[in-house]
């Protein structure tokens, strides 16, 4: 068993999800490293275990090999409506990765690097409030090492300069449809896409904002009633020390929804009182929820639970045990837990390095399944 998996692990090494293969040089060097290690084979004496010899001289070859670099790009997405929206892309590429600056992270990626591969699927994220396009730089990067294009926007006027907007939520949901509309047909990638094979994911708002985006339609005239029966709820107070009328008619809203999307991945959504069921009835795609155990500023079971409650299809339902709410951000950098230590302190009991591991595994193979197959 030890060998056959040592054979698989190797064998993948050739070839990348969604057309992401290996160059004819590369793939030439990596045939020769095998011819030497099948006549390196030959002259083990007998009574060493093969199997163990096997194992150690691909894991050999495996470190010897240098893996396919993640391409990264940051561009400015037009909007007729606003400033133009502050964008980072993550893809598969042959380039040269090298460990780069990105607000207060440092990740490992080839700047610029030519997008490697065909008929890509593409994974749009929206962040929370106060976050940015790098607020889930490690998912983006897992699903970019996955055969991903994946595109953050940073949202106008709910980011961490700016939260004048923060209550205009409707902006949201229409970025996001800028943002695919810029990478469909005016990135200089865009035929790399394939359209046929969008998700989303989101966190908090922008967990509410995906839901809008494949199909739900809030009526936020159910804020005022919450925030009556909840005024210690977070967004309650912010909207009583903004002096934001949370009243404002419905109808006042144009809720924008992108049929593009074709699953969505949704942790922790905010304002989850306001779908109702027949709010979610426009909604098909099919939905991965997240939730932790620990959420202190979305306390259960008025958030997550009411989207899970209220889905006519029951999405797939992740409660993660011993999760605050923001361990669905990516892990801390120094310099940023220096700066918002809150938002970096986990409950006891959660390594959130270690927790991402999973939930980046996660929500990659949950949009290799339910995404359309490649054609």
């Amino acid at each position: 068993m030890a060998a056959r998996e040592a054979m698989t692990v190797r064998s993948a090494g050739f070839g990348r999800p969604d057309g992401v293969a290996t160059t004819p040089a590369r793939r030439g060097d990596l045939r020769r490293q095998c011819r030497r290690v099948m006549l390196a084979l030959v002259a083990v004496p007998l009574r060493v275990p093969m199997v163990l010899v096997i194992a150690s001289a691909l894991s050999a070859l495996l470190s010897a090999t240098p893996a396919l670099a993640i391409g990264f790009q940051q561009v400015m997405v037009p909007d007729p409506e606003g400033p133009p929206l502050e964008t980072g892309i993550w893809y598969p590429s042959d380039a040269a990765a090298s460990s780069q600056p990105l607000a207060l992270f440092r990740q490992s990626v080839a700047p610029g690097g030519a997008v490697a591969g065909r008929d890509l699927p593409l994974v749009v994220i929206s962040h929370g409030t106060a976050g940015a396009s790098s607020s889930h730089y490690d998912t983006a990067l897992a699903l970019a090492e996955a055969g991903f294009v994946v595109a953050a926007v940073t949202h106008t006027g709910d980011n961490y300069r700016d939260q004048s907007a923060f209550s205009r939520v409707d902006n949201r949901p229409r970025h996001i449809r800028l943002l695919i509309d810029y990478l469909l047909a005016a990135w200089p990638d865009h035929e790399r896409i394939d359209p046929a094979r969008i998700g989303m994911f989101g966190f908090s708002a922008g967990g509410f904002t995906t839901l809008v985006a494949i199909g739900g339609t809030p009526d936020l005239g159910r804020v005022a009633p919450h925030c009556a029966a909840h005024p210690g709820d977070w967004a309650c107070r912010k909207l009583a020390e903004t002096g934001v009328d949370s009243s404002r008619p419905a109808a006042a809203f144009v809720w924008v929804h992108d049929p593009r999307i074709a699953a969505a991945v949704v942790a922790a959504p905010a304002i989850a009182y306001a779908f109702t069921p027949e709010g979610l009835a426009g909604i098909t795609a099919p939905i991965q929820l997240w939730r932790g155990d620990s959420d202190e500023i979305l306390p259960h079971p008025l958030y997550a639970q009411v989207i899970f409650d209220a889905l006519a299809t029951k999405p797939e339902y992740h409660v993660v045990a011993h999760a605050g709410h923001f361990a669905f951000l990516a892990p801390c950098s120094a310099p940023l837990a220096a700066l918002v230590p809150d938002i970096c302190r986990d409950p006891p009991g959660l390594d959130r390095e270690a927790f991402h591991r999973d939930f980046n595994a996660s929500v990659a193979a949950f949009f290799k399944a339910h995404l359309p197959p490649r054609p």
